[in-house]
């Protein structure tokens, strides 16, 4: 292959060397000879006829048609800038700037040919021709073109002349895939390149608040890569694509047709186009054809001043577009060169004869289209006269008031010939090249231009920078326009309403003004191009299966999140203190609960818990008053003070589960529970132990009186609280209690204590339950016993409503929350409390206030006595049963048995009288084996006190 593009190329240096310098090439063209060439390539048409070539004969070179006004205009400022260089004394002086100019048709095929002769006019080393010519250096090299402006057409001529080191800089060509510098090395542009463009882009449509768009592109290099960048941001931004379609001026009618139903029937209203104007034009055309107005076009830069689709025809359809457009540059002079255009005075350029004819509708003298009218072939058109005015007639040509790309070709050339003028004024030993050295700039070659354009950093006259090294972009600053209808002819208007720089503060880069645009030529309010409606406040976007991410239905935030805008993707969670509103669009602070002093419940718990405090007080002040009666010394008042003050304990703690819980009341209040009904229940448990052993003792002896005197129940008070004392330390040391914000209920916060450890409070209340169960067990076996008028009984009464109250308290614990835990112990504490204290004091309070007459000594005897008495008649039956059927069993022998009696025995003499017998008689139960003596005294010593 290399060896064909060799051979090729040398027939072209052939050719060229024979038939001379103006014969080689396109035929049509601009030229100008100088010391250094230029080469252009611009777009003097907008395509080429489409014919079949059925190759029955030689084929024919295709035909440019339409011919496009601003493609000429550009290649007019390059003219214009190299004349200028020319007639400057400060820019390469004594230097002239030579060019050769071809029109590319907007197509590879004709951009290639044009490249040919830009690279057969360079010497070739290094494809080593040397062999088959001796080539010479009399045909001037091109160091430098200035093209192409679409990018497939730069992108194939880069391949071209990069293999030959040809700088090009290219003036329009913006697509992403020629910033490559390792493919495209000899490539440069004074355009920025589309990935800004499509970032742009994207931009808008988010401004906008549009999520469902149609994305159309040109099916080439320009197009393709530049769709690619937009899907990617638009997918970053969540924003969909419904239609995503590739276009060429080329396609057939058919497939037109076909596009613009889809589009037509799709529900996205805004159109972006990233494709030039003669690709865009067939689809423009059609919809107009359908009068399609509800449309929002978004034009890239390629085709948003394109004079094929900004057409006065086309207003209906495309007015209201939305355009990018490069920031307008000044060239000064360029209006007046622009004036002074005609067939006469620029003999050198080959297209005015063209541009001349199409402006003023006529055909010059020898033209050949005027031959093609003649034969019919054409519309028929009149001679030119050659006085026609040009600044009479409106045309692209002469709309200079904002030069974008005129002013980029206009960079590109002064770019050139500051990288020549480094060369001229290189001083040897600091150039560019080995060892320091400097090109000659009468000897110039293309590859020495392009290492000193990679080392150029100038600026333009807008204050861009310019720079063409490997890593450097041109900023990309684009003009935003909208297209409107100009009021006096109704021809297309630009109005500029905003701007996009890329290397803007954030937030800052795009800024638009909305009461400049008008949406469809006439509406000021922005289209709704959305695939769902906007969801409002208190609702969240939810997902539609089979559907893209924009189209969702409208889903209700759910309790507790809430959403403040429109549209919102997610619910926001309200903070933990706070709670949604009714319809979920802000949160309001959630409402703190606990058991409180103010409200009723709390304060009906704390005038109980009082009351139980003043009761138990009010019966603790009877026993101290009345200490020295026989019901109290009956019923241990020592023992009974003490059990007295730890139900005045029980009923305090209770009032600390009352109020908003604090660290410390949290870590006090479950000690102070159990230990003061360990305390209580230990008294009770003392209590009803005694009584039960020395009434059922056998033989009371002095040891049971040691064992159970006074200090003995106050020690195993003190042991059995001593317990849960020890096991309140050991929680409180290792998982004490805190104060805990519960916002796991709606709209309320509940200040609990976090108890730290379950386990530990199992503990706590189970030892009190296990000791409660014991009293009720040793008062069960005494509840007939008489001490202390049936208190026995009463004792398993209060233990029996103790079990049930706690036994319902542990499923009610758990059960609840908030509050409410609170109250059920408090509720808990008073009803066991108070059932204690009735129980255990009411029948005694009763007796000491309003029997008087029962709280007597004898009362207690007499009880004591009824009570031995049927106990040891029990006990003699039993024996007597027992004897008879072991007498029985003997055979019948008539053996003499253990007989019982119950006799009164005196400490002196047996045989004193009945009243000296009374008189003397002492206290005393004793049991012998067979007989039960029972000894009472009366004595008035001894009234007022009796000890078991």
């Amino acid at each position: 292959m290399r060896f064909y593009l060799k051979f090729f190329l040398h027939y072209l240096v052939l050719l060229g060397s024979n038939s001379g310098i103006s014969t080689y090439g396109p035929h049509q063209r601009a030229q100008k000879t100088g010391d250094i060439l230029l080469g252009g390539l611009f777009p003097i048409h907008f395509g080429v006829a489409s014919k079949d070539q059925d190759l029955a004969a030689r084929p024919e070179s295709t035909e440019c048609v339409r011919y496009n006004f601003r493609g000429f205009r550009w290649l007019q400022a390059m003219i214009f800038a190299i004349e200028e260089i020319n007639n400057s004394s400060t820019l390469l002086p004594n230097i002239t700037l030579g060019y050769r100019i071809f029109d590319t048709c907007n197509t590879v095929s004709k951009a290639l040919e044009a490249s040919l002769s830009f690279v057969a006019q360079n010497k070739i080393d290094s494809l080593n021709l040397d062999e088959f010519c001796n080539c010479t250096g009399n045909i001037p090299s091109t160091i430098a073109v200035v093209g192409a402006s679409g990018s497939a057409v730069s992108t194939a001529v880069a391949d071209l002349v990069g293999l030959f080191y040809i700088p090009q800089i290219s003036y329009a060509s913006s697509s992403r895939l020629l910033s490559n510098k390792n493919q495209y090395k000899s490539f440069m542009r004074t355009i920025p390149t589309d990935e800004y463009q499509a970032i742009a882009m994207a931009a808008i449509i988010d401004h906008f608040q549009w999520n469902w768009v149609i994305a159309i592109a040109s099916d080439d290099e320009y197009g393709r890569p530049g769709i690619e960048k937009f899907e990617n941001e638009m997918l970053q931004r969540d924003i969909c694509i419904d239609l995503n379609v590739l276009i060429s001026q080329y396609l057939d009618e058919a497939e037109i047709v076909r596009l613009a139903d889809r589009i037509e029937n799709s529900t996205a209203k805004v159109i972006v186009v990233f494709a030039s104007g003669p690709d865009v034009e067939p689809l423009v055309k059609e919809m107009a054809r359908r009068n399609v107005t509800d449309r929002v076009w978004l034009a890239s830069e390629a085709w948003a001043i394109s004079s094929l689709v900004a057409k006065p025809e086309y207003l209906d359809v495309m007015g209201g577009t939305i355009g990018f457009a490069l920031r307008a540059g000044h060239i000064p002079g360029f209006k007046e060169f622009l004036q002074q255009v005609h067939p006469k005075k620029c003999s050198h350029n080959e297209f005015v004869r063209e541009f001349w004819e199409e402006t003023f509708n006529c055909y010059l003298e020898d033209s050949p289209r005027k031959e093609d009218s003649e034969n019919g072939s054409t519309s028929f058109r009149p001679l030119c006269t050659g006085d026609e005015d040009i600044s009479n007639v409106e045309t692209p040509y002469l709309d200079y008031t904002h030069l974008r790309i005129s002013y980029n070709v206009y960079v590109a050339v002064y770019a050139i010939a500051e990288a020549l003028q480094d060369i001229l004024t290189c001083t040897p030993g600091r150039g560019l090249f080995a060892n320091g050295s400097c090109a000659d700039i009468r000897k110039v070659e293309a590859w020495q231009v392009l290492k000193q354009l990679r080392h150029l950093k100038v600026q333009n006259s807008v204050g861009e920078r310019v720079r063409f090294d490997e890593a450097s972009e041109l900023s990309a600053n684009y003009t935003i326009i909208n297209w409107h209808r100009s009021p006096e002819d109704g021809s297309v208007v630009f109005k500029e309403v905003g701007y996009y720089s890329i290397h803007g503060k954030k937030g800052a880069k795009l800024s638009i003004d909305k009461t400049k645009i008008l949406w469809n030529g006439y509406l000021t309010e922005v289209p709704f191009s959305n695939c769902s409606e906007d969801c409002e406040p208190g609702t969240r976007k939810g997902i539609i299966d089979g559907m893209p991410t924009c189209c969702f239905e409208c889903t209700e935030c759910s309790d507790g999140e809430y959403s403040d805008h429109k549209d919102a993707s997610v619910c926001t969670k309200c903070p933990n203190n706070s709670w949604s509103n009714g319809n979920h669009t802000s949160c309001f602070l959630k409402e703190i609960e606990f058991l409180s002093w103010s409200e009723p419940f709390g304060i009906a718990l704390a005038l109980f818990a009082v009351l139980g405090v003043l009761l138990t007080s009010f019966v603790m002040g009877v026993f101290v008053r009345f200490r020295n009666t026989p019901i109290v010394k009956a019923s241990n008042r020592e023992l009974s003070y003490l059990l007295l003050f730890s139900l005045i304990c029980c009923f305090s703690s209770s009032l600390i589960f009352i109020g908003e819980p604090q660290d410390w009341t949290c870590r006090l209040r479950q000690p102070a529970f159990g230990i003061s009904f360990v305390l209580c229940i230990s008294c009770i448990l003392v209590k009803t132990n005694r009584v039960l052993l020395v009434f059922e003792a056998k033989i009371p002896t002095s040891l049971h009186r040691k064992w159970w005197g006074l200090n003995l129940q106050f020690l195993l008070v003190f042991l059995f609280t001593f317990v849960q004392v020890m096991i309140c330390v050991v929680w409180l040391y290792n998982a004490p209690p805190a104060s805990y914000r519960n916002y796991d209920i709606d709209e309320i916060i509940f200040i609990t204590c976090n108890e730290g450890s379950m386990m530990a409070l199992g503990f706590l209340i189970g030892y009190t339950c296990l000791l409660a169960a014991i009293c009720f067990f040793f008062a069960f076996k005494s509840r007939k016993l008489p001490e202390n008028f049936t208190e026995a009984k009463f004792i398993t009464f209060s233990m029996l409503i103790f079990f049930i109250v706690w036994i319902s308290f542990v499923p009610a614990y758990f059960s609840t929350y908030g509050k409410f835990v609170s109250a059920v112990e408090v509720i808990a504490i008073l009803a066991s409390s108070f059932s204690l204290l009735a129980c255990i004091f009411c029948n005694k309070v009763y007796i000491i206030l309003f029997k008087p007459s029962r709280n007597t000594i004898e009362e207690v005897r007499s009880s004591t006595a009824a009570h031995s008495f049927k106990a040891a008649a029990k006990a003699t039956l039993r024996r007597s049963s027992a004897s008879r059927k072991r007498s029985s069993s003997a055979g019948g022998s008539s053996g003499s048995s253990p007989s019982s009696s119950i006799s009164l025995k005196t400490n002196g003499n047996e045989a004193a009288t009945p009243s000296e017998h009374r008189r003397c008689q002492r206290p005393r139960v004793s049991f012998e084996s067979g007989t039960v003596t029972l000894s009472l005294s009366f004595e008035e010593a001894r009234k007022n006190s009796i000890k078991l």
